[in-house]
């Protein structure tokens, strides 16, 4: 029997109490905090502390196969252990990572997560400010605190929280197993649906724009390097004061090329 394909997401039926997990994240050592390994995907603080890591991962916040390892210092609150507990699967990997105010993850894909039998990422919100973004296939994912979401990060995806305040969530590498995968296709009738985050709304009424005015359309047309024409888009946006990023440009590239090889094929 073949497995179905997994979801862009899935809002899990678990909920967390938050007070007590609140309470233990103010307890966190502030120099136990460490810089995110991944230095040119972000801009800003991106930040974390391990709870749980495998053997094998060459960073404490870095992914890997290994079995898991539990940190010590958080061996005695209640609060991460009776969160633990619930998961009926193997915690591969378990990290609090924090995205400070004005700060951003730049798009990109994890394709270790896509692998066959590969581990299943789950976000659990703490805090996180009204204006955070996550951006999955240039969709908002609307997650809340105390929730818990499967996302596939093997597509494109981004943070972007302008603030105020710090996004910081618990982030879980978890074993697919039945009761896991039980858990994502019962989660799915009550996740929200996705919807286009501020800046692909911002870009495709730029396009409209763009398709209604013809002088602007020709200060395009003639560009035939794609750094050059994706520069001279960004800087008309932000003349027109519609504020969007180079990958809303390069998605509608992509699409744009899918679409001309799509049309050959019988």
């Amino acid at each position: 029997m073949t497995t179905p394909p997994l979801p862009v997401c899935s809002r899990l039926p678990l909920r967390f109490e938050l007070a007590p997990l609140l309470e233990a994240l103010a307890r966190v050592d502030a120099g136990a905090w460490q810089g995110h390994f991944n230095t040119g995907y972000y801009e800003g603080d991106w930040s974390g502390v391990a709870l749980i890591t495998p053997e094998d991962a060459p960073l404490p916040l870095a992914p890997g196969q290994g079995a898991p390892r539990r940190s010590g210092w958080w061996q005695q609150e209640a609060a991460w252990n009776d969160l633990l507990a619930a998961f009926r699967t193997t915690v591969r990997s378990a990290r609090l990572l924090r995205l400070g105010p004005g700060s951003r993850i730049h798009e990109h894909c994890d394709p270790d997560l896509g692998l066959p039998g590969s581990d299943l990422r789950l976000h659990i919100p703490l805090l996180s400010p009204p204006g955070v973004e996550f951006l999955v296939d240039s969709l908002q994912v609307p997650m809340r605190p105390g929730e818990c979401w499967f996302l596939d990060l093997s597509r494109p995806h981004r943070v972007d929280n302008p603030g105020p305040g710090e996004r910081i969530h618990l982030v879980l590498d978890c074993q697919p197993n039945d009761w896991l995968l039980a858990g994502v296709r019962q989660g799915l009738p009550d996740t929200p649906a996705l919807q286009p985050g501020r800046a692909v709304q911002a870009f495709a009424e730029f396009r409209r724009q763009v398709e209604g005015d013809g002088a602007l359309a020709r200060q395009l047309q003639g560009l035939t390097d794609v750094r050059d024409f994706i520069r001279e888009t960004l800087r008309l946006g932000a003349e027109l004061g519609l504020p969007f990023a180079e990958a809303e440009v390069r998605a509608a590239m992509r699409q744009g090329k899918q679409a001309w090889s799509e049309q050959w094929k019988a």
